[in-house]
C-alpha cells in the first residue's frame, strides 16, 4: 500500500508539475538589453494564476505574484549605469536568464521610413559599418505587425552593435546614440519601432482617437477582425474589375500589349502622373499598363532621344513602338535612351508596365518631368493616357498599415509599454502632409498618448522634415510640406520636446536623403539639452517677431546664439518672401543685422506679411546661428493655407 500510495503521489505532482505554465516574459526583454537606469524599471510577464516569482538582478531580488489571468508586474529599484549584469527570473517550472544586461539609456526610434531607413544605406555606409564596433550601443528591431486590438507582445531581438549587425540599425538612431553615448560614456539602448509611410494615426490609441472630434468618426469605423476586411476588399476587388474590363487577361493577350498595333479601345483613361488608387483604382496591388501615342512631326531630328518621367511606384517596364526600352524600381526618376531608329515621324506608341507591390502605385512626380526628350525635340506627354488591368495581387484584399487608424500602436507600440525609457526621438510627417493642418492636433495628441501609456512625460524630439520636391509647392502655389513643418514647429509649445531642423540636408529628388549622421546629431543635441540639461544652443534660430518699418521688415529671433550667420559662398540671404495685404509674395532681398534680418522686396511697398524656407523644397535656406544649427521655416502672417479642409484618408 505504501508503494501503491507513493507512486499515486508521483503521478499526481509530475500532473500537476506538467500542468504549470512556465514563467514567461515579454520580448522586449532579452540577453544584451539595455535597462534604463536612474529609473524605476518595470519587469513583468506571464504564468499560472497566484504563481510567486523571483527576480535577482544587480543586488536586488524582487518577488511578485500573478494574478488570476496569469499576469505579473514587479519594479526595480532605480540603478546607475554598468554591466553587464544577469537578470534571473525564476517561477516554480522553470527559470529564465538574461545575459549581458546592461544599465543606461533608452530611446524609442519610431516614425516612418526616415527612421527605418538602416545604416548600410546611409551616406557614408562604406566608412561608417566597418568601424562600429560599440559594445555599449544595443537595439531592439520591432518586427512590423499590424492588430486591431492592443497585443501584449513583439518579434524581436537586442543586438550589440559590431559591423555585423549595424547595418540593420536604424541609420538615424545609430548616430544619435553614437554621439549621445559621447557625451554621457554610459550604454545606449535604441528600440527601433517604424514603418515606412505609415501615418501618426496609426500609431496612435483608439482611446486618444476618441477624444478628438474629426478621428473619433475614424476609430469608430474599425472591423473587428481581418478576415471580414479582407472578404469585403475581395469583391469589392472583383466588382472593379467586372465594371472596368470584364475580367482579368490571359497571360497570351498580355503580351500583345506593347503592341503598336494593338486594339485598345476597351481600354479605360486616367491622368497618369500620381496615385492611382485615387485616379479610379482605390485599393488596387498588382500590375497596370499604360499606353500612350505620340505624334512626332515631320523633319524632326530624332536621334539620342529620351524617354524620361519621375520615380515609379514600385516598378516599372517600359517599351516604345514594342521594343523594351528599359525598366526599374525605386523612386529615382527614368530616363530611357530610345535606339536611334525606333522613333519615327508620325504615331508612335509608349507602353508602360507597373508594379505595385503594396500602398499607392503609378507614375510619380511632376508633368515635366514626363517627356520625350532629344538635341532639338521636347515632346510633354503628362495628362490622359489609356491603362488596363493586367493582374491584381493579394494584397489588394488586405489592410495596409494606413488602412485603419491605431493597427501599428496596438502591435507595434503597446507591447512595449512599460518598459523605462528615456526618450523617444520620432522622424515622421510626409504621410501627414496632405492633411498638415489637421496635424496640427493630430501629431501632439499622439505624443500626449504615448506619455499617457507609460505614466511620464518623458523627452520628445523629432525631426522637421527635409526639402524635397513633393508636388513644387511653394508661396504661389501653396505647399503642403511647409504647412507639415510649421504643425511640427508648433508642437514644440508641448514641454518636454524638441525639433531637428533639416531642410539643408535634404534631396530635391529623393524623400529619402542619405545623410543622417547630421540628422542624428541634431537630435542628440536636443537631447542634451532637454533630457540631460547641458546648457548652451542647441537649435537653430527660430522666429520671434516682427516689425515693420516703411518698405522694410525687421525679423528677431530666437536662439540666435552668439550671432546669426548665412552660409553660402556668394554671401547672401536665400529663402526669404515678403508681401502685402494682397497676399502675394516676392523674393525678398534679406541681410544679417546682428540677432536680426532685415527684410525688403522692391515690388511690396507696405509690406505685412515675411515667410522664410516656405516650400516642399526648401533646401537653398542658409541662415544659421553660429553654433551650426539651421534656422526653422516660418511664416508671419495666418492666411488660410491649402491643407485645412483636408480630412483623415485624403492624401
Amino acid at each position: 500500500m505504501k508503494r501503491f500510495a507513493l507512486w499515486v503521489y508521483l503521478v499526481t505532482m509530475l500532473s500537476v508539475q506538467a500542468a504549470l505554465a512556465d514563467v514567461r516574459l515579454p520580448n522586449v526583454f532579452g540577453s544584451h538589453m539595455v535597462l534604463q537606469r536612474r529609473k524605476p524599471v518595470p519587469i513583468w510577464g506571464w504564468a499560472d494564476p497566484a504563481e510567486k516569482i523571483t527576480l535577482t538582478f544587480n543586488g536586488q531580488t524582487k518577488t511578485a505574484k500573478a494574478d488570476k489571468e496569469g499576469k505579473w508586474k514587479l519594479l526595480l529599484d532605480p540603478m546607475e549605469a554598468g554591466g553587464p549584469y544577469q537578470l534571473i527570473v525564476k517561477g516554480k517550472k522553470n527559470t529564465l536568464t538574461y545575459d549581458d544586461v546592461v544599465l543606461g539609456e533608452v530611446w524609442i526610434c519610431s516614425g516612418q521610413s526616415n527612421m527605418e531607413w538602416p545604416l548600410r544605406a546611409a551616406a557614408n555606409a562604406k566608412t561608417e559599418i566597418p568601424v562600429a564596433n560599440y559594445p555599449n550601443i544595443r537595439q531592439l528591431l520591432v518586427k512590423k505587425d499590424m492588430s486591431l486590438t492592443p497585443k501584449d507582445n513583439i518579434e524581436g531581438n537586442w543586438d550589440v552593435c559590431t559591423p555585423e549587425t549595424a547595418p540593420n540599425f536604424t541609420a538615424v538612431g545609430y548616430f544619435f546614440a553614437k554621439q549621445i553615448q559621447k557625451e554621457l560614456n554610459v550604454p545606449i539602448g535604441l528600440i527601433n519601432t517604424s514603418w515606412g509611410g505609415t501615418h501618426s494615426e496609426t500609431w496612435t490609441s483608439r482611446e486618444a482617437l476618441n477624444q478628438h472630434d474629426e478621428l473619433r468618426l475614424v476609430a469608430s469605423k474599425l472591423p473587428a477582425t481581418y478576415e471580414e476586411v479582407i472578404k469585403s476588399g475581395s469583391e469589392r476587388t472583383q466588382k472593379l474589375i467586372a465594371l472596368q474590363q470584364g475580367g482579368l487577361p490571359t497571360a497570351a493577350e498580355i503580351r500583345t500589349w506593347p503592341d503598336p498595333a494593338l486594339n485598345t479601345s476597351q481600354w479605360k483613361w486616367m491622368d497618369v502622373l500620381g496615385d492611382w488608387e485615387w485616379k479610379g483604382l482605390p485599393t488596387l496591388d498588382g500590375v497596370v499598363w499604360f499606353r500612350r501615342e505620340v505624334v512626332i512631326p515631320e523633319g524632326s531630328d530624332l536621334k539620342r532621344m529620351k524617354l524620361q518621367f519621375g520615380p515609379v511606384d514600385d516598378q516599372d517596364s517600359t517599351y516604345v513602338n514594342g521594343q523594351l526600352v528599359g525598366s526599374g524600381k525605386g523612386t529615382s526618376p527614368r530616363s530611357y535612351a530610345i535606339p536611334d531608329g525606333l522613333l519615327k515621324p508620325g504615331r508612335n506608341v509608349i507602353a508602360v508596365r507597373v508594379l505595385d507591390t503594396g500602398g499607392a502605385g503609378g507614375l510619380m512626380g511632376e508633368a515635366e518631368q514626363l517627356r520625350l526628350a532629344g538635341e532639338s525635340v521636347l515632346i510633354p506627354l503628362a495628362g490622359n493616357w489609356q491603362y488596363r488591368i493586367a493582374s491584381v495581387s493579394e494584397s489588394s484584399y488586405k489592410p495596409g498599415p494606413n488602412t485603419y487608424a491605431t493597427q501599428l500602436f496596438n502591435a507595434m507600440l503597446n507591447p512595449l509599454i512599460p518598459y523605462a525609457i528615456a526618450g523617444t526621438i520620432w522622424y515622421q510627417g510626409e504621410s501627414n502632409a496632405g492633411r498638415a493642418y489637421q496635424y496640427r492636433k493630430s501629431f501632439p495628441l499622439m505624443i500626449q498618448d504615448w506619455r499617457k501609456h507609460w505614466g511620464y512625460d518623458f523627452p520628445f524630439l523629432f525631426v522637421q522634415l527635409a526639402s524635397f520636391n513633393a508636388s513644387n509647392g511653394d508661396s504661389r502655389k501653396g505647399s503642403t510640406w511647409a504647412e507639415l513643418r510649421e504643425a511640427q514647429t508648433l508642437t514644440l509649445q508641448l514641454p518636454n520636446t524638441g525639433m531637428a531642423v533639416t531642410a539643408d540636408i535634404g534631396e530635391r529628388s529623393d524623400i529619402h536623403p542619405k545623410n543622417k549622421e547630421d540628422v542624428g546629431k541634431r537630435l542628440a543635441a536636443e537631447a542634451m539639452r532637454i533630457a540631460y540639461q547641458k546648457s548652451g544652443i542647441s537649435a537653430g534660430p527660430m522666429f520671434d517677431k516682427l516689425t515693420v518699418n516703411g518698405d522694410k521688415v525687421t525679423i528677431r529671433f530666437q536662439n540666435a546664439g552668439d550671432g546669426l550667420v548665412v552660409k553660402d559662398k556668394y554671401g547672401y540671404l536665400k529663402g526669404f518672401e515678403v508681401a502685402g495685404a494682397d497676399q502675394k509674395f516676392y523674393y525678398a532681398k534679406a541681410d544679417v543685422q546682428g540677432n536680426t534680418v532685415v527684410v525688403h522686396a522692391d515690388s511690396v511697398t507696405t509690406p505685412v506679411a515675411v515667410r522664410y524656407g516656405w516650400a516642399d523644397d526648401n533646401g537653398d535656406v542658409n541662415l544659421y546661428n553660429r553654433e551650426g544649427f539651421p534656422a526653422v521655416p516660418f511664416r508671419t502672417d495666418t492666411w488660410k493655407g491649402i491643407t485645412e479642409a483636408a480630412k483623415f484618408g485624403e492624401q
